[in-house]
């Protein structure tokens, strides 16, 4: 049944004097605060903030908490995104003191546990890509991919080279030419065939001189692992040009394949994704990178390094990008893939990757009967169905199914990406979701795809909110309150 009780901003609740705590007096005398302060900088009346009791507060955000999804309370197969179980002690570990309450402006001597834990992530991710050089720095995945083409523009730069183009597959994360162009480059789409695999003609007849870099994401994001990889490589390679592995499916191949090993020059990781971490909402996140030794020297600074028994960060590195972000990357990130990596270990990350894909699979076994695949009976980590053929049948949309998925208690999976599926259904159940869920979440699709097409079009009938206008919302947020 749907809550119609509509939830009230914290500005709505307001009443004025009530009050959830008692601030102590200003303890800097009256007659010092213009000496620290002009007149200017004061202002005339306090901010106008909304003044509640403690229980108001309380009942307000564990309500809004009520009508959230989250890996903790559903399952969450969103495609392309790896929304797996986050190990509670890996978020213990980060909160310790010595993790938490360090700051980036002590003196390196009082950092050194601290250092030498980010080196170490930075020799395991080093060895999970087999790329020998590292960054931790980059804030996100996108931000990871920005810093890379960076360093890669810097490569040529530094070697005499214009280079101008960047090429993208069509099914590539969007994120990909927005990194590019925002780098500098041109973006140029590759075509991909039904497979999913990269069209080697379309490649072929747009590879010149003028390539700087070849993006590509493998797995790829139809969940197949690129057939052409080496030949792409090579030809990229013989024209000069850099091959950038996008690490978001990187869960599929921990200790199976390493991207460098297959002819990637550099690479971003999600470690919120691979290494488990809380993901979404805007952050914070990391977006390491990896790349070869030739592209090292470009790498943004400080570069965690061990000099003899000790820890230090080094900025003297001539022809670096510089900084992407402030300090030395989110560390608290961090710190919970550092825990991951050390608690699976080599085998239990090949048994990370193992389990992912045979989830997967195993899932897609289940749904294809009534959601076709189009890339056939096997895939890595993911897989994309089509609605197309229920659209045409029964005028349900694969968004009518997404939003019919919220009253049975799931996350929607990814709806209509990648473009190069028609009414795609992106699932990615990852390797911590049992059978049972797996079982019920493919009854419960098989279910919706059975039920009357009205029921759906009006679908979710549970949640406070049904279908907001998200176009409208798009383009013409409300970026402030107006009571």
């Amino acid at each position: 049944m749907k809550n119609t009780r509509d939830t009230q901003l914290l500005f709505e609740l307001s009443k004025p004097g009530r009050r959830a705590t008692l601030l102590p007096a200003c303890d800097v005398p009256q007659s010092e605060v213009a000496d620290l302060l002009p007149a200017s900088a004061l202002a005339d009346q306090p901010p106008a903030l909304p003044e509640l009791s403690e229980p108001a507060v309380v009942r307000h955000f564990v309500n809004l908490s009520t009508q959230n999804m989250s890996v903790d309370t559903h399952f969450y197969p969103l495609g392309s995104c790896t929304m797996k179980h986050n190990p509670k002690r890996n978020e213990r570990a980060a909160a310790l003191p010595g993790m938490a309450d360090v700051h980036p402006y002590q003196p390196e001597e009082s950092l050194q546990g601290m250092l030498q834990l980010l080196y170490e992530v930075q020799q395991y991710l080093c060895e999970i890509s087999g790329l020998p050089a590292c960054s931790l720095q980059p804030a996100a995945g996108a931000h990871g991919e920005l810093a890379a083409l960076w360093v890669a523009a810097a490569y040529f730069r530094d070697h005499g080279m214009q280079r101008t183009k960047v090429l993208v597959p069509d099914s590539a994360h969007g994120t990909n030419p927005a990194s590019a162009v925002m780098a500098g480059f041109q973006t140029v789409t590759v075509k991909t065939l039904p497979t999913g695999a990269v069209d080697m003609d379309d490649f072929h007849a747009k590879l010149d001189d003028q390539i700087a870099v070849f993006m590509i994401t493998n797995p790829n994001t139809v969940g197949v692992f690129e057939p052409s990889m080496k030949a792409i490589a090579d030809a990229v390679h013989g024209r000069g040009g850099l091959i950038y592995l996008d690490g978001a499916n990187m869960n599929a191949v921990l200790g199976v394949t390493r991207p460098g090993d297959f002819g990637a020059d550099m690479q971003h990781y999600n470690p919120h994704k691979t290494f488990s971490g809380p993901h979404g909402g805007g952050g914070p996140g990391a977006g390491p990178i990896c790349v070869t030794d030739a592209l090292a020297p470009y790498l943004p600074t400080p570069v965690v390094e061990k000099r003899g028994d000790a820890f230090a960060l080094n900025f003297d590195v001539p022809k670096s990008i510089g900084r992407v972000r402030s300090f030395f990357g989110n560390t608290g990130v961090l710190v919970r893939a550092y825990c991951y990596i050390r608690a699976h270990g080599p085998d239990g990350l090949r048994r990370v990757s193992d389990m992912a894909v045979l989830n997967a699979n195993y899932l897609l076994s289940k749904v294809k009967h009534f959601l076709p695949v189009p890339q056939g009976d096997r895939c890595m980590h993911e897989f994309v169905a089509t609605g197309a053929k229920l659209k045409a049948d029964k005028g349900v949309s694969s968004m009518d199914v997404a939003k019919r998925l919220l009253d049975y208690g799931y996350h929607a999976p990814t709806v209509y990406f990648p473009l190069t599926v028609k009414e795609a259904i992106m699932v990615e159940p990852t390797e911590t979701e049992s059978k049972e869920t797996l079982d019920h979440f493919a009854e419960t699709l098989f279910r919706i795809t059975e039920e009357a097409p009205d029921l759906l079009h009006e679908a979710p009938h549970t949640t406070a909110i049904s279908r907001p206008d998200e176009v409208q919302a798009a383009r013409q947020p409300v970026m402030c309150y107006c009571g």
